[in-house]
């Protein structure tokens, strides 16, 4: 059975390696970790960090070696990073970002901890194409532009070249939905991040998911304008098939209160969103995730098709987010983040 987070543990038999917490960065030694039959990120977390819901410092360090952190094959090393202190967080200096650039980028605020303005280093996402745009092939230099309201992104600043990519967006199932306007019209970048996406239960609930069916017949929220393709993707079809519904409010906080009033039995946010959600809300002793994820869906740049250098650019900045990847500061970056996040919602 699925099991919410705060309660995935129950059975654990003790802690199998030496203590990550209440270390400070120059301390502590990223530990590597072989896994052993049974074992999750939740219970890695617990055995490291005396705290499952750090398991995403696991996820995020892991991301090429793990598709599903309920299901990792046992003998897999993975590094388990150690949990560093937000207050303590330097933005890296962003050498090739200057205002005259060759190259213009577009991105929007209030996005945390992805793209923000008033988050340390302007966001996880922002730091981490900062740093793939250094380790491109013949780097060249790059503006950022702000433009909080995200309507405009697409159409009309990226698909007129008013800008030369922007980020970060989700990319659609553009090999099952080839008509979606974003594959029709665009260019996505491989994954910077990939996130989870969580069904968020009320504590107490008898809700399952360990299998698509265990949510026919049930009811779903994800507030209006977020995608719902990997809902009606070519495997599920729930939406087009009837076979689950959905209710669409305005927000995610109108999402938790549906749930809390039994409107709704679950709701499908990405773990960040909800978490910060629920922080905000003061409910996170009401509400928990499941622990089986509902998906991954990553983050990327996006370009125009329309741009005649689009496959250039695109190129580049893959290479380099490659390259970022395969080295310690693609997970330093991310741990910082993901640091900041955690005191934040705590």
């Amino acid at each position: 059975m699925a099991r919410p987070l705060t309660h995935a543990l129950i059975g654990l038999t003790g802690l199998l390696v030496p203590s990550l917490i209440a270390t400070s960065a120059e301390a502590c030694e990223p530990a590597q970790y072989s896994v052993n039959s049974g074992d999750t990120v939740f219970t890695i977390a617990e055995q490291f960090y005396g705290d499952i819901e750090r398991w995403s410092l696991i996820f995020y360090s892991n991301q090429s070696a793990l598709s599903n952190p309920l299901q990792i094959p046992a003998g897999t090393v993975l590094t388990v990073p150690c949990p560093l202190d937000g207050s303590d967080f330097v933005a890296e200096a962003t050498p090739l970002q200057v205002e005259d650039a060759e190259m213009m980028l577009i991105t929007g605020s209030n996005y945390a901890p992805f793209t923000d303005r008033a988050w340390p280093g302007q966001g996880m996402i922002t730091e981490l194409v900062n740093a793939a745009m250094e380790e491109t092939p013949s780097p060249v230099t790059y503006s950022i532009t702000w433009e909080d309201d995200w309507s405009k992104h697409l159409f009309p600043m990226l698909d007129s070249k008013e800008f030369d990519m922007g980020f970060p967006w989700f990319r659609p199932d553009c090999e099952n939905t080839p008509g979606n306007e974003r594959c029709v019209n665009f260019h996505f970048s491989d994954p910077i991040v990939e996130l989870l996406q969580l069904l968020f239960v009320a504590n107490g609930s008898d809700l399952t998911f360990d299998q698509d069916s265990d949510l026919f017949g049930k009811t779903l929220c994800r507030p209006a304008g977020y995608f719902t393709f990997d809902l009606d993707s070519a495997e599920r079809q729930w939406l087009t098939r009837n076979l689950v519904a959905l209710e669409q409010p305005a927000t995610p906080a109108d999402c938790f209160r549906l749930l809390l009033s039994g409107q709704v039995d679950a709701v499908a946010l990405n773990e960040f969103t909800g978490w910060t959600t629920l922080s905000d809300m003061g409910l996170r002793d009401q509400v928990s995730p499941l622990a089986n994820p509902l998906g991954v869906q990553g983050l990327h740049v996006i370009i125009s098709k329309k741009h005649w250098r689009g496959t250039t650019h695109l190129y580049r900045f893959n290479a380099g987010l490659k390259k970022l990847k395969e080295s310690e500061r693609y997970d330093q970056i991310v741990s910082r983040h993901l640091g900041v996040f955690w005191d934040r919602v705590n």
